[in-house]
C-alpha cells in the first residue's frame, strides 16, 4: 500500500513518542526499536491521525526504497528546504467522473474541454473553502489519534467534545493529566486547526 508521504508520521511505542518525520525516517527508527521492545509499537498519519501499516522486513536501504515517493513528495515535514528546479511533476490520475447529460454538455462547451474546467472548478472550491476544510480535517485527525491512544484515558468524552467545540482552552485542561507525549502530540494536531 503507498502511503501519503507530503506529510509527517509519529511512531508510538506504548505511550511513548519514539520519531516523527518523513515516513522512511520513522519506519526505519520503529525498526530500531522493535528490536529492544515487547511494548506495541504504532505509526500514525499526522494528516488523518489513523494508524498506518508498514512492511519492515529487510535491510534499511530496502525499507527506504519501499517508501521512498519520487523527489518533491516527502518534503512537506521539512518547509525549510529549498525546492528542486524545474516543472514538479504533476501526477495526473484517471479516474471516472459520473455527472448528468446536461453537466457534460457544459463542460464540453468550456474552454480546453471538461478536462481544464473540472480542474478549475476544483481549485476554485479549494481556494474558497480551503481554510474550513483544513481545519475539519485538522480536527479529524486529532480524533482519530485521540481515540487510539487515549480512547480509554480519564476524561475522553469530554476532551472530543471540547475538540469539536473548538474549545482549546478546555481541551487542554482536560487532557492535562495524560501521558506526555500522548497529550504533546494532540495539541500539535490541534495547533493546525
Amino acid at each position: 500500500m503507498i502511503h501519503d508521504q507530503t506529510s509527517c508520521f509519529t511512531a508510538f511505542e506504548g505511550q511513548r513518542r519514539i520519531a516523527s518525520g518523513p515516513l522512511a525516517d520513522v519506519a526505519l527508527a520503529v525498526k530500531r526499536a522493535g528490536t529492544r521492545t515487547t511494548a506495541p509499537i504504532a505509526i500514525y498519519s499526522d494528516a488523518t491521525g489513523r494508524p498506518i501499516d508498514l512492511d519492515l522486513r529487510g535491510s534499511d536501504d530496502e525499507i527506504a526504497a519501499r517508501l521512498t515517493l519520487p523527489v518533491g513528495t516527502a518534503e512537506a515535514c521539512d518547509a525549510s528546504k529549498p525546492r528542486g528546479r524545474g516543472r514538479p511533476k504533476l501526477g495526473v490520475v484517471a479516474r471516472e467522473v459520473t455527472l448528468l447529460p446536461r453537466h457534460w454538455d457544459w463542460l464540453s462547451a468550456q474552454p480546453g474541454g471538461a478536462s481544464v474546467a473540472l480542474r478549475k472548478l476544483v481549485e476554485e472550491a479549494r481556494r474558497s473553502s480551503g481554510d474550513r476544510d483544513r481545519s475539519r480535517a485538522a480536527r479529524d485527525a486529532a480524533y482519530h489519534f485521540m481515540s487510539a491512544m487515549a480512547g480509554n484515558l480519564a476524561n475522553f468524552e469530554e476532551a472530543a467534545r471540547a475538540l469539536f467545540a473548538g474549545d482549546r482552552r478546555r481541551l487542554a485542561g482536560l487532557i492535562a493529566g495524560w501521558p506526555d507525549d500522548i497529550r504533546d502530540h494532540i495539541v500539535k494536531l490541534v495547533e493546525r486547526i
